[in-house]
């Protein structure tokens, strides 16, 4: 399939076509962490009850928070594709994936309390936060209409979370994907800690009897120092296993040149 990672000019600023998107930031209470916790949530323009609109649940990176995304303008992103015809009316949820108790950002960002509470966050994400947005909003049920995709240790959580909870995400999004879901080793590892891995590269599959992803997009920046040769592994553990997914590299970072880039492609091929 042919592919191209260009995306328009503006594409990511505001304009008419995305003008009336909302994005409101709210309080939900969580059993897996015992605190209640703040997400944001994008509304499309003209959001009503009597609409059900599908959820994108979109994951920050290892030292940020549930405000780390708004430097990718996902309003803006999403609105201008939705406003233009080009992808669906969604709701975005936007989560402080960093499921403990105290959940701001640590000093030991690379610690293993920090890497544990991303882990957590699938018990947080299905047991609190899920339940509250379809109590407080109008939304589709059904994989077919819930998407998980991230940035970075987002892109990573998205990757364990969507092959966790087939059943429940049919479209799953790894922006610039982070080291720990398969078993690896920096190539100069220095200090830097070994991965034991979420799964083994043989878990890094569709299982039988269960559903294939709908849509599986990777991407990563040609020039990302930080993340690219983990990437590469779950590329090749991903066409080793027979899972029909979209990767691409384009220039760029470890940054939201390639991240907005990735919302953008993922955006407009989902829910359709």
């Amino acid at each position: 399939m042919s592919f191209h990672y260009e995306t328009p000019q503006g594409f990511d600023v505001m304009s008419a076509a995305c003008e009336g998107w909302t994005r409101e930031t709210v309080t939900y209470p969580s059993k897996t962490t015992g605190a209640d916790r703040l997400c944001h949530v994008i509304l499309p323009a003209g959001y009503s009850a009597e609409k059900t609109y599908p959820v994108l649940y979109l994951l920050h990176g290892i030292g940020g928070d549930h405000n780390e995304w708004l430097g990718g303008n996902p309003l803006e992103v999403v609105g201008n594709l939705a406003g233009t015809g080009k992808a669906a009316e969604m709701i975005v949820v936007i989560p402080n994936v960093r499921a403990m108790k105290e959940d701001a950002v640590p000093q030991e960002v690379f610690g293993p309390a920090n890497i544990a509470a991303f882990d957590n966050f699938i018990n947080d994400l299905r047991d609190d936060l899920m339940p509250f947005i379809k109590a407080n909003y109008s939304i589709k049920t059904g994989r077919e209409n819930t998407a998980v995709a991230g940035l970075s240790m987002g892109g990573r959580e998205s990757l364990f979370i969507g092959f966790t909870m087939p059943e429940t995400f049919g479209y799953i999004g790894a922006f610039s994907p982070a080291p720990g879901l398969l078993p690896l080793s920096f190539p100069d590892a220095g200090n830097r800690p070994a991965f034991p891995g979420q799964f083994t590269e043989d878990d890094l599959a569709v299982k039988a009897g269960a559903p294939a992803p709908l849509f599986l997009m990777m991407c990563n920046g040609e020039q990302d120092e930080i993340v690219k040769f983990c990437t590469a592994g779950y590329e090749a553990a991903l066409n080793k296993n027979g899972v029909e997914h979209l990767y691409y590299t384009m220039p760029g970072g470890h940054d939201f040149t390639v991240w907005k880039n990735g919302l953008y492609h993922f955006a407009k091929r989902i829910f359709k």
